[in-house]
């Protein structure tokens, strides 16, 4: 949710770490602050906003030190302000740490400690922790990294931290449980992230933290052990991410640019796994468990927010191709219930950081009642992958832009590909459906750069209703999940509040909303529910709604009642979520635009909810 940089070496510390909360202001942008640490002893600079202010308040200060930390911070305990900016510093002031995530029984802590003569300078929990972390340290007599490991066994809740002292200035200190954490492993330096986005600059090699790790780092060595105090070989991995992915690339938003794209993202996930012309779905990644999809009694699909969308594609496709029964479950009610779950489930978790806080736990109370764990997922090295006993990555390249975009499309696109490559192995399609499927989703990225070609009709229509204060989207089948993250696109980056919705179902509530003032925008493209919807637009034009229609291209029914329509290529409906997001998207985000928010950090929102 927050963002960590860290950096111990040999080089200017203060711009490393600073660029770095760049990177990583994505993940919070409420608050800034960072610790640097030289011959003089520590500065401390923290500011309210973004790191943009920070960066102007430390100006004329002074930022020398080869050792530094920094945060971005969202907030959950405390408002964003000057005081609740991290980091933050125990009682004496000798101890500094930096901290993503949540202390659930820092109130339980916070009156002990207060009753020992501590004193807050805060409202947060993560201030609890270092003050939590410096008693230990002084009753027990212990070093530093002892009394950091004791403290992280009495605190409920998750956690990613870095810890500095500035009597021992040659050090970090840094644990994860919950909380994603990578460290770069550079010559004579090591640098320590939330993700790997401040780091590809310096270094490809690094280490991912697991839960229950703590990691002493100086500028020449690195130690891991688990907080069972048993010391751990650390695995160096090697990053695929590119410098330039980071980079906007002449396009005015993040947003945009991952919207366009798209064509490449999709077929980065589609390669070398289908084969159009011999009718072959390969998935290395579940290779191993075919026997098992043969046989299961179900698949239950947990995701959050966008990822819950691209699950309800998930449900038509592999229902429709499969026919293997699907539920789609938000995971952050999953996992609050008593579910059914037996050795014969496959729970397929949906997630683009794989850090989702409630998706991963619901996947290990699903591993508990046995069953298989697929994991779909973005970021390589993330826990979902690593908790998952299969799965297959989307390769969509890092998504900056707060409101997933290619990631969704990424997500449906594997969706698909288990959809087919289930029913290729439970021989529910024919050779010859799988060969024309297979042959239209090869074509995909095509089509799409085709829809994208209707953005200045999209940014017209825009214009037209960017001062609406709600907005409607309807859709039938598969149609349906597209509405519902249209709508979600809308609320996200424009503020307008947004409904997505069955078509069927207008007339059982929605349609009281109607009048002149509401846009209300269908999927209508030329599908098996086609008829159905002209008739749920005629209804909405007999209450003076206005309408905007997305598509088939060429279609003349629609366009002979709706007041803007937005043409997309025409495909075999199965890939209709793929090719009717897009222009979706675009018109959330030109509204957006328009109306002048913030598209790729909008108020209130992190890229990855990693704290329930």
């Amino acid at each position: 949710m927050c963002g960590i940089v860290g950096y111990i070496g040999y080089r200017e510390a203060w711009p490393i770490v600073l660029k770095g909360l760049k990177r990583l202001e994505y993940r919070g942008y409420d608050s800034a602050g960072i610790a640097i640490i030289n011959s003089k002893g520590q500065n401390t600079y923290k500011k309210v906003g973004k790191v943009s202010a920070l960066e102007a308040f430390a100006e004329n200060k002074d930022k020398t030190g080869t050792i530094a930390m920094g945060h971005t911070r969202w907030a959950t305990h405390g408002v964003p302000s000057d005081r609740n900016s991290h980091p933050h510093t125990s009682n004496n002031e000798k101890l500094s740490i930096i901290h993503n995530g949540i202390i659930e029984n820092y109130a339980t802590l916070k009156e002990e400690l207060s009753g020992r003569g501590h004193e807050f300078k805060s409202d947060t929990d993560t201030e609890v922790l270092i003050h939590l972390i410096e008693e230990i340290q002084n009753i027990e007599q212990l070093d530093l990294l002892e009394a950091v490991r004791l403290a992280l066994k009495e605190v409920m809740g998750a956690y990613a931290i870095v810890i500095m002292d500035r009597e021992n200035p040659d050090r970090l200190i840094a644990a994860r449980k919950g909380s994603p954490m990578v460290i770069g492993v550079g010559k004579g330096e090591y640098f320590i992230a939330s993700d790997a986005t401040p780091i590809i600059e310096y270094t490809k090699n690094v280490i991912y933290l697991n839960d229950h790790e703590i990691a002493l780092i100086t500028k020449n060595d690195l130690l891991v052990k688990r907080l069972d105090n048993v010391v751990q070989t650390p695995l160096i991995q090697e990053l695929e991410l590119k410098l330039e992915m980071l980079e906007k690339g002449g396009f005015d938003h993040f947003m945009l640019k991952e919207i366009y794209e798209q064509p490449r993202s999709i077929r980065d996930c589609m390669r070398g796994r289908i084969y159009p012309e011999e009718g072959k779905v390969q998935l290395g990644g579940i290779k191993e468990f075919i026997e098992k999809l043969k046989n299961i009694d179900r698949i239950i699909i947990v995701a959050c927010g966008t990822s819950w969308h691209a699950g309800l594609v998930g449900e038509y496709l592999i229902e429709e191709y499969a026919r293997i029964p699907v539920e789609v479950e938000y995971a952050s009610e999953f996992r609050y219930r008593n579910p059914i779950i037996t050795e014969k489930d496959v729970v397929i978790a949906i997630s683009q950081s794989g850090e989702t806080a409630d998706t991963m736990a619901a996947i290990e109370m699903a591993k508990e009642r046995g069953a298989t764990i697929f994991g779909i997922c973005n970021v390589a090295g993330a826990s979902i992958p690593r908790l998952s006993h299969a799965g297959v990555y989307t390769h969509a390249g890092p998504e900056i832009g707060v409101a997933s975009t290619k990631a969704f499309t990424a997500q449906v696109t594997v969706l698909t590909l288990i959809a087919f490559y289930m029913a290729q192995q439970k021989g529910t399609i024919t050779q010859s459906k799988l060969i024309s499927l297979l042959t239209e989703l090869d074509n995909i990225p095509e089509k799409i750069q085709g829809a994208l070609e209707s953005n200045d009709i999209i940014k017209e229509v825009a214009s037209k209703i960017k001062d609406s204060r709600n907005c409607l989207f309807l859709g039938r089948g598969s149609g349906f999940p597209v509405a519902l993250e249209g709508a979600l696109k809308l609320k996200e980056i424009s503020y307008i509040h947004a409904e997505g919705y069955p078509a069927a179902e207008m007339k059982h509530g929605p349609i009281a909303l109607i009048d002149e003032e509401m846009p209300v925008v269908f999927i209508a493209t030329q599908n098996s529910s086609y008829e159905k919807v002209i008739s749920n637009i005629q209804e909405v034009k007999a209450r003076k709604g206005k309408v905007i229609a997305v598509v088939t291209k060429g279609d003349t029914e629609v366009s002979k009642i709706a007041d803007y329509c937005i043409e997309i290529p025409d495909s075999d409906e199965a890939f209709l979520p793929l090719l009717a997001t897009i222009p979706l998207q675009l018109l959330s985000y030109h509204i957006a635009v328009m109306r002048g928010c913030n598209v790729d950090q909008p108020r209130n929102l992190a890229k990855s909810v990693t704290v329930e």
